[in-house]
C-alpha cells in the first residue's frame, strides 16, 4: 500500500497571522515579485530608491534623462486601479485557491461583504487571468488526452435551440450540441493542460498536442474516438482503449487520470458556479489547471501571487 503526499495549504488562521493588514500583504508582494531587490517595472533599472513619506513606493531616475518616474508595489499587476485593499484581494485568492471545486462570485459577494456582485465578479476573473499560464513545459512520460463538452442540458434551453435531432441528445443534455468543447492532457502523477477550443476535429487535437505534449512520450493514451485514429503517425507510442466494447484498463493504458480532472470540472460548474458562459470558460478551466497542477505545492497562494 503506497502512502500518499499529503500537502497541508495554508489554514485560515495562519492566513490571519500572516497577513494582518494591508501593509504586511505589500510586503510579500515586494518578497514575491522583486526576490532580488527592487527594480523598475518601466526600464527594468535597480537604480531606484524608496520614497520615504510614501511607504512601498519607490522612484526611478533611469527611466529618461531630465525626469523620473514613481510607482508602487501594485503597478503592472492586477491589483492596480483598485478601490479594494491587497488585503481583500489576498483574501479572495486563498479562498478560491483553497477550495477544491472553486468558489462563487456570488460567495465572494456575500463573504466579502461587497456593494455589489460585479464587484465580485470582476475580481475572480482578474484572478483566473493571471493564473492562464501560457508557459509550460512539454508533458512527457505517460501521458492521456481527451475532450469533453461543457454547457447546460439542452432540456433546460428554449426548444428552438434544443437541437432534438437524432443522435444530438437535445432531449436529454446528451451530447455535444449547444455545449464548448475543451480538449486536455496530464502526465501521470504530473500536470495537466487544458484549453477550450472552437471545433474539435482531427486538426484540432493535433496541433494541441503538438503544442502540449512532447513527440518523445513513453505512451500517449487516449479512447477509440475516431478523430484520435492518425495520432499514431506522429506520436508512435500511442495506444487506445474501446470505451464502447466495454475496455476501460488495459495494462498502463486507460484515460482514467484526465476523465478525474474533467469531473472536477463539471463538478465545480455544476455545483459551485451553476452555468458558465462559453466566452469565460477559458478563465474557469485555467483556475481549475492552476489548482491541479499546484496541489502538492506547500506555497501554492504564494505561485498564485507571482503570477499576478
Amino acid at each position: 500500500m503506497t502512502n500518499k503526499i499529503k500537502i497541508q495549504q495554508m489554514s485560515i488562521p495562519q492566513f490571519e497571522a500572516m497577513f494582518p493588514d494591508d501593509d504586511a500583504c505589500k510586503a510579500f508582494l515586494v518578497q514575491t515579485r522583486w526576490p532580488n531587490g527592487v527594480c523598475c517595472p518601466r526600464c527594468a533599472s535597480v537604480n531606484v530608491y524608496a520614497l520615504k513619506t510614501m511607504p512601498f513606493k519607490w522612484e526611478c531616475m533611469d527611466c529618461a534623462d531630465g525626469t523620473s518616474y514613481r510607482f508602487s508595489v501594485l503597478v503592472g499587476t492586477i491589483f492596480e486601479n483598485t478601490n479594494k485593499g491587497l488585503r481583500q484581494w489576498f483574501r479572495i485568492i486563498h479562498t478560491m485557491l483553497t477550495s477544491k471545486k472553486g468558489v462563487s462570485a456570488h460567495q465572494i459577494y456575500r463573504t466579502m461583504g461587497f456593494g455589489s456582485y460585479r464587484t465580485a465578479w470582476s475580481i475572480c476573473h482578474k484572478i483566473r487571468t493571471a493564473l492562464m499560464d501560457g508557459e509550460f513545459q512539454k508533458l512527457m512520460g505517460i501521458v492521456e488526452m481527451d475532450q469533453t463538452f461543457v454547457g447546460g442540458k439542452a432540456k433546460n434551453r428554449h426548444k428552438d435551440k434544443r437541437g432534438d435531432g437524432p443522435g444530438t441528445g437535445g432531449g436529454t443534455g446528451r451530447g455535444p450540441t449547444g455545449k464548448t468543447a475543451v480538449i486536455g492532457a496530464v502526465q501521470r502523477k504530473g500536470n495537466v493542460v487544458a484549453r477550450v477550443v472552437e471545433r474539435l476535429d482531427g486538426p484540432a487535437i493535433h496541433n494541441f498536442l503538438r503544442a502540449s505534449v512532447s513527440d518523445k512520450v513513453s505512451l500517449l493514451c487516449t479512447d477509440a474516438w475516431k478523430a484520435h485514429r492518425n495520432i499514431g503517425n506522429e506520436f508512435p507510442h500511442h495506444a487506445m482503449v474501446n470505451h464502447r466494447a466495454g475496455q476501460y484498463v488495459i495494462g498502463a493504458v486507460h484515460t482514467n487520470t484526465i476523465e478525474g480532472f474533467w469531473s472536477l470540472v463539471k463538478r465545480g460548474v455544476i455545483g459551485t458556479y451553476h452555468k458558465v458562459s462559453a466566452k469565460y470558460l477559458p478563465l474557469y478551466v485555467a483556475e481549475f489547471q492552476f489548482r491541479y497542477n499546484n496541489r502538492l505545492n506547500a506555497d501554492i497562494f504564494g505561485a498564485a501571487v507571482a503570477g499576478c
